[in-house]
């Protein structure tokens, strides 16, 4: 990784409406940690595209109440502005029903996305990105011209899930996130087998990536940095949802690791908000760094 230091941040990939069954909620892995980053004091600049639709209004007027930098996200004459319908099972986990084609299938290259990419310290981006050639070419091509530190935040959505294309960014990125369950399915595809940490630090070497981070839902998450490997149990909370918790743990975790703190303390803090972010309803609800603070005091005292 190409220091911690991450002061210009690009978010690039899908941003749409999560349907849930409470009503529809600002969404998008990408534009989730966009959020969260700006909640915990940085300021990311968000790539993506919407509909000419009040729907895209309604989501670049979100994300520009939320303070975040709005100039990349582009607007589309023909496809509509993405809606996914959540489905919440009884331990509130949620499922996805993704539609396509949507706007943000049609991210076009620009000279002024790749003047911001150079600028970058670091850009996060999805699996879910390269569904689509347009969208994929725009990411792939950025991706190998910018010495920024490149983070992919796995999320395998079947039927979006082919092993090709998601192994060739994982072989483009610096630093993989990506939760317990995908972490045993790209070990399965290359028939790798042992324990997390075993995998974990096979998928390193592999791919050539120098920091992987696997999130474990509630039994919090591992960290390998640096060839080194820390791990939390994570916060025991009522889940209202878990829509963005993973989100709001990448998010975490960048920041801290952004502000120098340790990678122990960095995984704990992570983990802290995903569990505050699953106690609250929808991806992206309102909270400050001192209410992350008062969680973890609580926790603490408990």
């Amino acid at each position: 990784m190409k220091g911690n230091s991450f002061k210009n941040i690009m978010c690039f990939g899908e941003m749409l409406w999560d349907m849930l069954p409470s009503g529809k909620k600002p969404g998008g892995a990408p534009v989730n940690v966009a959020v969260h980053l700006k909640r915990l004091g940085l300021s990311p600049v968000v790539v993506s595209r919407v509909g000419n639709d009040r729907q895209g209004t309604e989501l670049k007027e979100f994300l520009g109440s939320s303070g975040l930098d709005t100039r990349l996200v582009s607007v589309d004459e023909k496809l509509p502005t993405s809606e996914v319908l959540v489905t919440l099972d009884d331990e509130k986990n949620a499922t996805y029903e993704i539609c396509e084609p949507v706007a943000w299938d049609n991210i076009l290259p620009s000279k002024e996305l790749e003047k911001k990419a150079a600028r970058s310290d670091l850009i996060v981006f999805g699996s879910l990105a390269q569904r689509n050639t347009t969208t994929r070419e725009t990411l792939f091509n950025l991706l190998k011209t910018i010495n920024s530190t490149r983070l992919l935040d796995v999320n395998l959505r079947p039927p979006y899930d082919a092993p090709e294309l998601v192994q060739e960014l994982l072989r483009l990125s610096d630093f993989v996130k990506l939760n317990d369950s995908e972490l045993q399915q790209i070990a399965l595809w290359n028939q790798v087998f042992g324990n997390e940490e075993y995998v974990m630090r096979w998928l390193a070497s592999f791919y050539n990536c120098s920091v992987v981070c696997v999130t474990r839902g509630a039994n919090g998450a591992a960290l390998l940095i640096n060839d080194k490997f820390y791990e939390h149990p994570g916060f025991n909370v009522e889940a209202v949802d878990t829509v963005g918790a993973g989100d709001a743990f990448l998010a975490a975790l960048i920041s801290s690791l952004s502000k120098n703190q340790t990678p122990q303390e960095s995984v704990e803090f992570a983990c802290a908000v995903g569990a505050f972010v699953a106690s609250k309803n929808g991806a992206v609800p309102q909270y400050s760094e001192s209410d992350i603070n008062k969680f973890l005091n609580k926790k603490e005292e408990s």
